[in-house]
Order: structure tokens, then C-alpha cells, then sequence
């Protein structure tokens, strides 16, 4: 399987890392990318070709759009004289594979939407196959996301909005999180280093210990809330500020915005 990357940016080289690291080979794979840093430190680091722009008929299998939404229309039509129906997956949020198929003229596409902890291979991904992408595209998809963590299979498209709001923006909430523990140790009088340790540790060794609990996460924050202690009183002014119902709404804030962009770049005048 041969593949054509359209963007080299972080989520790209992460993909690329990842798919090295299982297995595929270096000279089956190819970046185009318009910054000349990016290409040369992807051919460097991992020995891939790179280009500055799409100008012949593509011959890869797969073509994977890594670019942002807001130049997901421009680079799609400059695309497609190029393409001869290929599986095109697209990683950019909110574009709707309805507004990917007229843009590129063809309809096998996947969208996936993966997050940032893709660059250790600890990712997670969502994936939406276009109806008139094969149970083959969606294997090969599912196989290039799978270099960099699990892959979620979704049956309705609009599921994606969910998958970025929850696991694609989480890594922010989860960073904001311990912004606040680490400016709380500050605080009570730790040193920084000492209150970036505390609260990196606290949250890798609380989501592994969820991760390998039989029990949900609410049983496990209740066998760690004393009746009467610390936690408890943490807790309760949580509660009474209201943190899990505001985590909620911003939550559904993020899946709105998702939504929105691909109404705003779905436009195209026609």
C-alpha cells in the first residue's frame, strides 16, 4: 500500500512515525507539503519523499488529506485532476465527506479524526467511512490509524463532532487541568519543578490506574473520598462551583464548534 500525504505537519508525522514503527516502509510513502522546513525534516527524520505540490497524476493507493479545515476546499480542487479514484481519508475537523466528494469529484473517503497523544503512539481515533467506501478502504484506513493508538468505528458521521470534542480537544482539558493543580502546589508552596512533577504524575498515575481497574471512574474517585477528609472537601467545592456540569457544557461547545466548521467551509458558492 502506497501513500500520498498531503500536509506534513505534527498529525502527519506523527502517522508517518507510527506506520515506520509497524511496519510499512519508508519509500511507500510520500509527503507533499508547501513549506520547505517541513519537507526536509521529514526526509530527514524519516527517510520519506516529499514534494512542494501535486503536478502529475497521483499513483499512490491512499492519499491522506492532513491539512487544515480552512484549506481543505482549495487543496481538494487543486487535487482533483490528479486523482483516479483513490481511498482519500481526511483528518481535518468538522469537513463533511458529502462536501470532500464534490470538491474531489470521488467518493471513497474515510474521515478520522485522531488527537494529539498520536505522537507517542497513544492516540485514539475516530473513524467514518463514506458509504461508498468499501469494507476494504475502511480495513486499510483503519490500519494506517492504527500505527498510532486504537481506532473507534463510527456508524453515523456526525459521531465525529463528538470525537473531537471529547478525545480530539481533550488533551487541552486534561493540560488545563493541571495548569490549575500545578498553580495550586505553587501556591501551598512547592518550587515549579516540584508542582509540574506533582501534578504529571498525579494524572498518568490516576488514568493508568482507571485503565487497569475492572471499576468505573466513579467508583474509583469514591473509594479515595474519605467521609469527613481532604477529598471530600475538594470535592464538595467542586460540586458547589458546578466543575463537572461546566467540563459538560464546554464539552458540547467544542462538538458545536465542530459542527459549525463544516458548515463555514463547506461553502463553496455553488
Amino acid at each position: 500500500m502506497q501513500i500520498l500525504f498531503i500536509g506534513g505537519g505534527n498529525m502527519a508525522s506523527a502517522l508517518i512515525g507510527g506506520m515506520l514503527h509497524q511496519g510499512f516502509r519508508a519509500e511507500d510513502l510520500k509527503v507533499v507539503d508547501v513549506v520547505v522546513e517541513a519537507r526536509e525534516r521529514l526526509k530527514s527524520q524519516y527517510g520519506v519523499a516529499t514534494a512542494a505540490a501535486v503536478d502529475a497524476p497521483v499513483s499512490e493507493d491512499v492519499v491522506v488529506l492532513a491539512v487544515k479545515p480552512q484549506q481543505m476546499r482549495e487543496v481538494a480542487r487543486a487535487l482533483r485532476p490528479h486523482l483516479k479514484g483513490q481511498l482519500v481519508i481526511s483528518i481535518a475537523a468538522g469537513i463533511r465527506t458529502g462536501d470532500l466528494a464534490r470538491w474531489l469529484g470521488n467518493e471513497r473517503i474515510v474521515r478520522a479524526m485522531p488527537n494529539t497523544p498520536a505522537l507517542l503512539r497513544a492516540g485514539v481515533t475516530g473513524l467514518y467511512a463514506a458509504p461508498r467506501a468499501s469494507a476494504t478502504d475502511r480495513d486499510s484506513a483503519r490500519r494506517i490509524l492504527e500505527a498510532v493508538g486504537i481506532v473507534l468505528q463510527l456508524e453515523r458521521e456526525e459521531q465525529l463532532d463528538g470525537i473531537t470534542a471529547v478525545s480530539g480537544s481533550g488533551p487541552a482539558y486534561v493540560f488545563y487541568f493541571m495548569e490549575a493543580l500545578q498553580e495550586a502546589a505553587r501556591e501551598l508552596g512547592f518550587p515549579p519543578e516540584q508542582a509540574r512533577q506533582l501534578a504529571l504524575e498525579t494524572f498518568a498515575g490516576a488514568a493508568k490506574l482507571a485503565g487497569t481497574s475492572a471499576e468505573d471512574v466513579q467508583t474509583l474517585r469514591a473509594r479515595v473520598t474519605s467521609k469527613g477528609g481532604t477529598t471530600e472537601a475538594a470535592l464538595a467545592s467542586m460540586e458547589a462551583a458546578q466543575v463537572k456540569r461546566l467540563v459538560v457544557q464546554a464539552v458540547h461547545a467544542a462538538a458545536r464548534r465542530s459542527q459549525t466548521l463544516g458548515d463555514e467551509f463547506g461553502r463553496d458558492g455553488e
